[in-house]
Formats: C-alpha cells, structure tokens, sequence
C-alpha cells in the first residue's frame, strides 16, 4: 500500500507534487492547507484525511480534527500537525507531523516519525518537499523526495 504524504502546502499546489502523489492509495496532509481548494484537488487523486494546522483557519477548517488516527494497511497511523502538540496512541506505529517544514524519518521507541517537509512556498533555504509511507504486510517504510 502507498501512502502520500504532504505537509504545510500553505494554498500551494505545485504540479510536480500532485504528480508524486499520483497512484496513491491514501493521501495524509498534516495541516496547513490554507484553502479548501487543496482539499477538494487532493481528494481528486485519492482517499484523503488530514489535519487542521496553525494558518488553517475557516469555516472550512474547523471541518478538520487537530489529530487524528487512521488504520491503513493494518497499521495504525497517527496525524498531528506540531508534533509537540502530540499525546501518542498507543496503538500508534507511525507519527505524521508538519509545521516545521524540515523534511524528517526517524524511528523511537518502536514508532516512526515522519515529516514531509513543505510542500508549498519556500521557507528559508529549507527543499520543498512530500513522501510517502509503504505499508506491506504490517512493514513499514518512509521514503521523502525532493522537488
């Protein structure tokens, strides 16, 4: 199973990342879409779920839960825009978090933590960036690309 995954699009939706996420089974967004035309384009391409974030705002917006945990391939993953806003199911395999538009893999305590990165307008010299998640029977792997 893949996984999109894309984080802090801040109303922008380049090509290139629509592309990437194209053939996805399930698209994550951790929050900061900034529009609602974010989430009707990504939802075009695949089952969506995603978080609200801190320029979210709306009454769009408010549709959208703060965190949220999701089962996809039989693995729990759990969503949350700031991951130090983040109170971790235990039944959490995999953390996605956005926000600081640092793109991240890393694994603690048995549970993976993925950052997309930004997918949106350049911030600093940080890459505009998504990944995805492979899910094979309950394995897990997290790839991030940049654009």
């Amino acid at each position: 199973m893949r996984i999109g995954l894309v984080s802090d699009t801040h109303d922008l939706l380049r090509p290139e990342v629509l592309e990437y996420l194209r053939g996805s089974d399930h698209i994550l967004h951790a929050g900061d879409l900034c529009g609602d035309a974010v989430l009707q384009a990504l939802a075009q391409l695949a089952p969506l779920t995603a978080v609200r974030g801190n320029n979210d705002r709306g009454p769009w917006a408010q549709r959208l839960p703060e965190a949220v945990s999701v089962e996809l391939g039989g693995v729990t993953v759990h969503m949350v825009h700031d991951v130090k806003e983040l109170v971790l199911p235990a039944s959490a395999r995999v953390v996605i978090s956005g926000h600081s538009h640092k793109p991240v893999v890393n694994e603690r305590a048995g549970v993976l933590y993925v950052n997309p990165g930004s997918a949106g307008p350049r911030r600093f010299k940080l890459p505009i960036s998504a990944g995805e998640l492979r899910i094979d029977g309950g394995a897990v792997r997290a790839t991030l690309v940049q654009f």
